[in-house]
């Protein structure tokens, strides 16, 4: 299992279009792939998009991921890396 800590840089926050791509990323990885938000404990699937909705993440927020199983190394890469480059909205 790898955890890591991310923090939403991009001015809209995980909204809507942000967060169908993180789903579409994550849905390629066989992977678990859970993301928390640090500050009240929300959880959500990062395979669901009503679930990644629910954590309600706007810009500042930061998040806890933990990806587990065969493809994880890959698997949390990529989902870093897009949170990094602020889901191509900066």
């Amino acid at each position: 299992m790898l955890e890591g800590k991310l923090k939403v840089i991009n001015p809209l926050g995980l909204h809507a279009r942000a967060a169908a791509v993180l789903v579409r990323l994550a849905g390629k990885f066989e992977s678990k792939i859970i993301l928390a938000r640090t500050d009240n404990n929300v959880m959500a699937d990062a395979k669901s998009i009503l679930s990644v909705l629910t954590l309600a993440a706007s810009k500042g927020t930061h998040l806890e991921i933990s990806v587990e199983g065969e493809d994880e190394t890959e698997a949390f890469e990529v989902i870093c890396e897009v949170f990094v480059k602020g889901f191509g909205e900066l």
